[in-house]
């Protein structure tokens, strides 16, 4: 025994000196290595360098596309899923509807509220707990009680979806679990997100760091923590929905307003989702703007008239979103749809504006005319 005692002392005396001698040799093998090269935070063009596999950048107001990488290519969303089920639960039901749980809602894995078959819960709650805790089961509870089953609800989803120019998207579930026809794209997510902004119930709710619900059958409370830390990360943050499967990768709708303005980020498969979505929303507040190119009511041009002039107008304004060094190539041009000289009426649509950036068209809006001509000038010139 005190011989092995003897042995393990001097092997420890032996490993110890063994173990300076190399830790002593680390610091001059450190000084030849080299240091990782960070990524740059903007491009040659002056883009930012994102880590997302596709990313959208999208001012709220116009809904104007300030980047894209990506953009259209179909993915998993994961768990942003959820922005169309809030959506359609704020839209088709009332917050007090009282819901009562599923077997099958409470039978759903992964991230979820532990709902239990028989549990009651007002809808509003259960649409909190879908987008701050990201429950799973909140969302088949939701689709459920909306339209009676969560595939007759998957319908109306897919049905929201193209409603909203969202072509490039296709929903087999209400919650974003991995179904190999469940995908959508960057710029979809940025479209369904920013009509989920326009119901100040969705943004309210998206923008709570912390928060509880309340289950009227059981009688209690549960505190939810949302999953979006950037809003503890960026002042500006105000939502939206993260989102995380193996097959999506790290996921991220984020928002943000400044200055009078907000931002939508939308990063898929990105390992440094928050990292990215702040780097979009800063580089659109620092190197984007939005112009404001013709007022409502604004007399833009005339119509072609021989006695009378017709002056045409538009009844709402247009705003454009782009970044600040493109501003030069913005452009507008008049296109009549009418036959000039002809009989006008008093708000009569003669054309359109149109709004072009190089060789992109932006918007188009109708030209009214101000007045009437009810003289057939046409007709005159050949009596």
């Amino acid at each position: 025994m005190i011989r092995q005692k003897w042995t393990c002392a001097w092997c420890c005396v032996f490993l110890c000196i063994f173990g300076i001698s190399s830790f002593s040799t680390t610091p001059v093998y450190g000084a030849l290595r080299k240091k990782p090269v960070a990524k740059p935070a903007v491009s040659d063009d002056g883009l930012p360098v994102v880590s997302a596999a596709a990313a959208v950048l999208m001012d709220v107001t116009t809904g104007d596309i300030l980047f894209g990488k990506q953009a259209d290519t179909r993915r998993p969303p994961a768990s942003t899923t959820k922005i169309m089920t809030a959506i359609l639960g704020l839209e088709l039901g009332r917050p007090d509807e009282v819901v009562t749980v599923s077997q099958k809602a409470a039978d759903v894995g992964e991230a979820t509220l532990h709902l239990d078959p028989g549990e009651k819960i007002t809808l509003y709650e259960l649409i909190t707990g879908a987008l701050v805790r990201s429950g799973n089961d909140a969302c088949v509870a939701i689709g459920e009680h909306i339209a009676g089953s969560e595939e007759q609800f998957v319908k109306l989803m897919n049905k929201k979806a193209l409603a909203l120019g969202a072509q490039n998207t296709h929903f087999e579930n209400t919650n974003g679990l991995p179904r190999k026809e469940h995908y959508s794209t960057a710029k979809d997510l940025a479209l369904m997100a920013r009509q989920g902004l326009q119901i100040p119930q969705f943004a309210s709710i998206t923008r709570q760091k912390e928060t509880e619900i309340h289950f009227l059958e059981p009688d209690v409370f549960m505190d939810l923590r949302n999953t979006n830390k950037l809003l503890w990360n960026y002042p500006y943050a105000n939502g939206v929905k993260t989102g995380t499967t193996t097959a999506a990768g790290k996921c991220l709708v984020a928002s943000a307003s400044k200055e009078g303005r907000q931002l939508l980020a939308v990063v898929l498969n990105a390992p440094d989702r928050f990292g990215d979505a702040k780097k979009l929303l800063e580089w659109g507040f620092e190197k984007t703007q939005t112009v404001r190119l013709v007022d409502a009511g604004q007399v833009v041009a005339e119509f072609p008239s021989t006695k009378k002039s017709v002056e045409v107008f538009i009844n709402y304004p247009i705003d454009v979103s782009i970044p600040s060094v493109e501003r030069k190539n913005l452009e507008t041009r008049i296109v009549w749809e009418k036959t000039a000289y002809m009989p006008v009426r008093a708000g009569e649509r003669l054309g359109r504006l149109e709004v072009w950036h190089g060789k992109q068209k932006l918007n188009s809006v109708p030209l009214l005319s101000e007045n009437e001509v009810k003289e057939d000038y046409h007709n005159m010139l050949f009596k």
